[in-house]
This record gives C-alpha cells, structure tokens and sequence, in this order.
C-alpha cells in the first residue's frame, strides 16, 4: 500500500494542531521534523512532559528526528503519541547505540522504527541498521530542515539500488514531493511519500492529495 503522508515543521505545538485540522479529514498519518539547529540547521518544537499530539488514537504520527542526539526525543515523541520514529544513522554512533534507542521508543510506545540516510550518505552504511528497523527513510534533497527544497535526481538511483539489493524493506521518502518526483520514485520502489509545499501551498489540500495517491499508486 502506497502512503501520502503530509508534512509539518512546527515551530510551536499549535502547528501540529493545525496540520491536523489542515490534513486529517482525508491523511491518515502525518509527518513531523524535528530539529535541534545542530544536526539540522532550523529548530523546532519539541514535545514536552504531558503533552499529547492531537487525535493520535486515529492518526498515525511519526517524528522525523533530524537531531544529533535523538535517544531522548524519540521517547518524547513516542510517549506524546508517536507511533513511527525515525533516527538519522549520521546521528547515531553505531548500530548498537540505534538498537538501544529502539528499544527506549518502543517501551515509550512507538510501533515502528525507521532510520534515515541523508542524500551524500553512501548508501553501503544502511547495512548494519536494517535488521534492527521497519524501514529506511530516505532523503530526496541535499540540504534538510526546511520545506520547499528542490528535489535531488540522484535520489532516484539510490532509491533503485535500496530496492534491489532488500526488496522487503519498504522505503520511506522525503523531500520535494509533487505528482513527477512521486511517480519516479514509487517506479524506483518507493512506497511512503512525504509531502510538505505541495500540500502546504495547495489551494485545495485534499484534491492535492488524492493527486500525489494517484502517482504513488500508479504501478499496483
């Protein structure tokens, strides 16, 4: 199954709010990045003891941590009602310190784990990760944190390659989402497409939406 997942980089805990007002009448799940102006040059909004992303019992939320230190976010997220959480492998100091934090989430609450890997990552680092994830995350831009980046064509090759070599594994994307880009990538193997601008700038979001399902649906 193909996924659409919209996209929030919330400066404050009200943005996610109004995602979810903006998004949930037709998305299912929403995306949310999570930056700490180190390993990701913005910052965002951080969930705090006792706050609880809205609707989580029907929406499925999954933190994007783009920190340098993403133990103690993930169960800050998972613990607010996150039930994906994705760790950047460039963030983490080996595989065993990604399986500890793993562990952390899913005792916080999280059901699926994901690692991410930046576009100028080489892709041979994803090894020692994939038996301890649910899927890989993959960047489609160069340069992270904020919205609207141009879409990378490399990705497109990197995506191929993933697929090929672990065909189980499902591939996650992230980055200049539109109905071209999506419809490349769900060929190459993707199947989960994070879409920021195109919804966010879109007149009428949830015709938008059904557009950029279409393409991520186009070869089942």
């Amino acid at each position: 199954m193909s996924e659409i997942i919209p996209t929030v980089v919330p400066s404050a805990f009200i943005d996610v709010t109004a995602a979810k007002d903006r998004y949930g009448a037709f998305a299912s799940s929403l995306h949310i990045d999570a930056a700490d102006g180190v390993f990701a040059p913005n910052t965002t909004w951080l969930p705090v003891n006792g706050e609880k992303l809205p609707d989580s019992g029907r929406i499925m939320y999954e933190a994007h941590l783009m920190i340098e230190h993403p133990l103690s976010a993930g169960v800050s997220f998972a613990r607010a009602g996150a039930k994906r959480v994705i760790g950047h492998i460039e963030a983490f100091e080996n595989a065993e310190c990604a399986r500890e934090a793993f562990d952390m989430w899913q005792k916080a609450g999280a059901t699926e784990m994901g690692v991410a890997i930046l576009l100028s990552t080489p892709l041979e680092e994803l090894a020692p990760y994939l038996s301890l994830c649910d899927f890989v995350h993959m960047m489609t831009i160069e340069k992270i944190g904020k919205q609207g980046a141009q879409f990378d064509e490399r990705s497109i090759e990197r995506v191929e390659a993933v697929h090929a070599r672990y065909p189980h594994i499902t591939i996650s994307v992230d980055g200049g989402g539109n109905v071209k880009t999506i419809d490349v990538l769900a060929h190459a193997g993707a199947s989960r497409f994070c879409a920021g601008s195109a919804l966010a700038k879109a007149k009428d979001p949830a015709k938008e939406y059904s557009r950029l399902l279409n393409a991520a649906s186009a070869i089942q």
